[in-house]
């Protein structure tokens, strides 16, 4: 039985785990790629097996570092299921479409760049002598996907590196995808490959997220091995979905280690913060900019300023709801009332609507989006992307930017190298669809609101092992270097498992 890392294992994105044993092949995600552009190389290079080899593909869920190259391993052969929950086969269906669409977007714009800057566009082009040589530009784009240059070719043409006008997939390629996925629900457990049963459990993080469990035999006859693979796990006690399933036994377990060395403050304490900022805001009569993930994040922050406006703890600022994919996902949210906790299950039967906000604007067009600047002071906007990567949020932060009276708040995840991460580091200038701007608006951070355990709740879990039968292996992944190095101090000095950080594309043998 053999494991092999293809992604997250020395960042957040491109999640993709593959199980072989001697009968069957199993893959864990296919996420994307994002962030810097020498991440998203990594979304150009040949998978790393054969996709008409997979039995099956199993979905933790549907956030696009976990479902968005699915398109790409349809189009290069794979025909069999994909299996996740019912909220997660809806939300992935919404999310990879609105990325086809982008991916098409994207590559017109490069076209025309290049067309218009033929010179630089020469300068930034990786020709077959660079990538073989690992000269110049070459030499930090295979640093970039951790090849050496001889690698590179093999994995990869480099035609199809340099080729960026050309989109990653298309919105037909999606289709053609999208009758592939399948449901599978939670505690159902089902056989998904020769040997191998998937059972899907809370993992708390977005609607329908999953822990996957796998029981995995070599042979009808042979002792079952079971590997556990916790996705993204959410914070217990964080509203609207049920907290993240508690095990306690496994053989194999592959951990998430998004905050490894960071504590989050209490939730509680990032409703008052939140309360307050709303407050400055409307008392200087300032816009509240908030960059929000479209599934998850927007739907929780609704469900607080909606608690908050009902307590009396905050005036009744208009809110723009600045993303039709999160109204989209909200509508999803909406029918799948049974993933709900007890405390939002009970609002919803006494009559209140906690997933909306009574003065919220939906903005779906553009020119609709465009006309809030001019809207009448103070209001709020809640838009995507929410590391600032792309997305509506992007056009009102480059209004807002240089204004005293606006507030940039994050509440969630930058990753390294983004827009949002030089921001919240203190960044005084900032380049925004290539103009530079200088940052004179406020710039805030609340932690309290993510989606991802942090260290002592990821420690937390893992002890649940501790009582029953405790991992022979555990494999840390989708974290930067430092903090996956951080939980793996924590969770050898606090429990004493052997922990292992495993590089991209290694394959490792389970016993």
């Amino acid at each position: 039985m053999r494991l092999s890392f293809l992604g997250a294992v020395s960042g957040v994105t491109g999640s993709q785990f593959l199980l072989e044993t001697a009968r069957a092949r199993v893959l864990v995600d296919c996420g994307l790629f994002q962030g810097s552009p020498h991440e998203m190389v990594h979304n150009r290079l040949d998978f790393a097996f054969s996709p008409e080899s997979l039995d099956a593909v199993l979905l933790t869920h549907a956030h696009l570092d976990h479902c968005g190259l699915l398109p790409l391993l349809a189009q290069a052969g794979y025909r069999g299921p994909i299996l996740g929950t019912a909220g997660t086969v809806e939300l992935a269906a919404l999310v990879l479409r609105d990325s086809g669409k982008l991916q098409q977007e994207a590559a017109k714009d490069r076209a025309r760049w290049r067309r218009r800057h033929p010179e630089e566009a020469a300068a930034h082009t990786h020709s077959r002598s660079d990538l073989e040589t690992g000269v110049g530009r070459g030499a930090g784009l295979l640093e970039s996907v951790g090849a050496d240059p001889e690698e590179a070719i093999r994995v990869q043409p480099p035609e199809v590196l340099v080729a960026w006008e050309e989109p990653l997939y298309t919105s037909a390629d999606v289709e053609r995808m999208v009758p592939q996925l399948r449901v599978l629900e939670y505690q159902i457990p089902r056989l998904v490959a020769p040997g191998i049963t998937a059972t899907l459990l809370d993992a708390g993080h977005i609607l329908g997220s999953a822990i996957i469990r796998l029981e995995v035999r070599d042979d009808d006859d042979g002792e079952a091995r079971t590997i556990v693979f916790s996705g993204d796990l959410g914070r217990p006690g964080t509203p609207i979905l049920r907290d993240p399933t508690r095990l306690s036994e496994a053989d194999y377990v592959v951990c998430e280690s998004t905050y490894g060395g960071r504590e989050h403050g209490s939730a509680e304490e990032a409703v008052r913060l939140l309360a307050e900022t709303i407050s400055m805001v409307a008392e200087s009569d300032g816009v509240l900019l908030i960059p929000a993930f479209a599934i998850g994040r927007t739907q929780e922050l609704v469900w607080e300023l909606d608690g908050l406006l009902r307590d009396g703890r905050i005036p009744p600022l208009p809110l723009f709801l600045d993303s039709p994919m999160a109204t989209t996902a909200t509508e999803i949210y909406r029918r799948h009332p049974s993933y709900f906790d007890p405390q939002t299950a009970a609002l919803i039967a006494h009559g209140d609507s906690p997933l909306d906000y009574p003065h919220a604007t939906i903005t779906r067009k553009g020119r609709d989006s465009r006309a809030i600047e001019a809207s009448p002071r103070p209001f709020m906007i809640v838009a995507s992307s929410g590391m600032l990567t792309g997305g509506r949020i992007l056009q009102h932060v480059h209004e807002f930017i240089d204004d005293p009276a606006a507030t940039l708040l994050f509440v969630g995840y930058q990753g390294e190298g983004t827009l949002g991460a030089h921001l919240q580091a203190g960044a005084t200038v900032v380049r925004i669809d290539g103009v530079e701007r200088q940052v004179r608006c406020r710039v805030r951070s609340i932690s309290g609101f993510s989606a991802h355990a942090d260290e002592g709740e990821l420690v937390d879990w893992l002890n649940g092992f501790a009582a029953g039968r405790r991992p022979r292996r555990t494999f840390l992944v989708h974290g930067d270097p430092e903090p996956r190095r951080a939980l793996a101090d924590a969770v050898t000095r606090r429990l004493g498992f052997p922990i292992e950080l495993p590089g991209w594309r290694e394959t490792v043998e389970l016993d």
